[in-house]
């Protein structure tokens, strides 16, 4: 205590100075206008330590609160970072100002040791190469192949008999990871021409998805960490969550360069190369380490959004028995048995129901990118240079301005122009009001393959059964890379009654 007196007697604005900061921080002063309580030098550190576990939804809060729907995060050991629900603000950042605003270093850091140099987590003159050689595999011809060759088996003969299996013994799966295997194997037939997954609950997921899964949790992590340092020195020396981040990286790392050698010596055989990603990668003579990067990011994509939206539809769906109902006679009216790539596209219920899943459950909650110069945000808001500024499709699917006073519900009318679903035309919403699969040029390649999947799918299943959760809790969405229930959601397959 003498020690403290003395250093305040020789400067007494050390003093004042800590007086205001104990004052305000007891009123909860926000120094940098709206947006969490902010203090000198910590920032917003502790609201943002106290409300860690519920990040999602206190930024939510905190853009209602906002006239602009936008706040100014500032705190200790991170960038500063403007978080946006404005519709305005986000078609600045990824349309008419697009060029100011790539992922950045600071992004590409967080997941380089993942994804590597793959199309997900570069910008500028690679990204452009990588999307140009990568828009053949979304051409309407290859997704008429798709719903033929891999949709057709993955479902009727995989994912189907393993449901039956599971009516016949009443036996409780957690239908996320069941979903998780499927799309895995989806998205594995289409980047390598592979399967990796076997979908029998018994049988233990492959080493390959375990992999993933672990990666992309420690990943996401690291750009939630409070401090940044904190994950930089663990993977520094090597320990904790930075060690496994780098034993899941290696494990997929080995397992990919593996196939693109083994598909190299089919090649030497000289025997015929699939229509695959891969093939096609190795065909156009790309390095080794480019097509590595490239079928990760493409297998991390595909793998975790579909088979998230679908597990957050059926839990929907299960407790909206109504709109289920009226899904179940489209889908015998308008597929008659049979789904195909061109009576998919009548399924305007189902894919409404898939629409306001994606708005209340984004499987990519937020996105990031960072300024190259300053700028002015439409709404006003100033970016700094090197500053982040996030836009977040959770918090948008929950802002009373964009959705109304309904927009907690699950009401898929809310996607037709007129009352009448059953064969009534679907609003053309703005892409930066619903930006799930991002926006501008930028926007997700694979956004059509989605929902080609999602709908075969879930029309596959609804047709035979129905889906019971066997909790009456409402599960908790978490933010990895890309989120998902926590826990799974544990369910019975019923056989549904003609």
């Amino acid at each position: 205590m003498g020690v403290l007196t003395s250093i305040l007697s020789l400067h007494p604005f050390l003093f004042i100075v800590i007086y205001v900061i104990l004052k305000e921080f007891r009123r909860g002063r926000n120094f940098s206008g709206h947006g969490p309580p902010t203090y000198p030098v910590i920032g917003c550190l502790v609201s943002f330590y106290r409300n860690r576990n519920w990040l999602l939804d206190w930024y939510a809060d905190l853009l209602t609160q906002s006239p602009t729907n936008t706040i100014v995060v500032q705190r200790l050991g991170a960038r500063r970072t403007i978080v946006t629900a404005n519709p305005h603000n986000v078609e600045y950042m990824l349309k008419t100002n697009f060029d100011n605003f790539p992922k950045g270093k600071p992004f590409t850091e967080i997941l380089g040791d993942f994804l590597g140099h793959g199309i997900f987590n570069v910008d500028g003159e690679l990204w452009r190469t990588q999307r140009k050689f990568a828009s053949h595999e979304f051409s309407a011809r290859s997704l008429k192949e798709f719903v033929m060759h891999t949709l057709e088996e993955e479902v009727g003969k995989r994912l189907l008999p393993v449901l039956e299996s599971l009516s016949a013994e009443n036996q409780v799966v957690d239908l996320q990871e069941l979903l998780g295997r499927f799309s895995f194997n989806v998205i594995c037939k289409v980047t390598t021409g592979i399967i990796r997954c076997c979908l029998d609950p018994s049988v233990p997921t492959s080493p390959l998805a375990r992999a993933f899964d672990v990666a992309s949790e420690i990943s996401a992590k690291r750009g939630a960490a409070p401090l940044f340092i904190i994950w930089k020195t663990k993977r520094w020396l090597g320990i904790g969550s930075e060690r496994r981040l780098r034993e899941a990286v290696e494990a997929i790392h080995n397992h990919v360069m593996e196939m693109i050698h083994e598909r190299k010596t089919v090649n030497a055989r000289g025997e015929t190369c699939g229509e695959d990603l891969l093939s096609r990668l190795i065909s156009a003579g790309h390095e080794e380490v480019v097509i590595r990067d490239m079928v990760i990011s493409f297998m991390m994509a595909g793998r975790d959004t579909t088979s998230a939206t679908m597990t957050w539809f059926f839990w929907l769906l299960s407790y909206h028995p109504a709109i289920e109902k009226q899904v179940v006679e489209e889908i015998e009216l308008k597929a008659a048995g049979t789904l195909e790539y061109e009576s998919l596209k009548k399924l305007k219920l189902l894919k409404a129901c898939l629409c306001e899943s994606l708005r209340l459950y984004p499987p990519v909650p937020w996105d990031s990118k960072h300024a190259l110069v300053d700028d002015v945000l439409p709404d006003g808001t100033v970016v700094k240079t090197g500053d982040r500024v996030t836009y977040f499709p959770y918090g948008m699917g929950r802002m009373e301005v964009l959705w109304g006073k309904d927009r907690f519900e699950f009401r898929p009318n809310r996607w037709f122009s007129e009352p009448d679903t059953k064969g009534g035309a679907m609003n053309k919403v703005d892409p930066f009001k619903f930006p799930v699969f991002q926006a501008g040029p930028r926007i997700c390649l694979g956004k059509e393959m989605a929902f080609i999947q999602m709908k075969y799918a879930a029309a596959s299943i609804l047709g035979r059964f129905r889906i019971k959760p066997i909790s009456p809790d409402k599960p908790t969405f978490v933010p990895h890379l890309t989120a998902h229930m926590a826990g799974g959601l544990k369910v019975l397959v019923c056989k549904r009654e003609n």
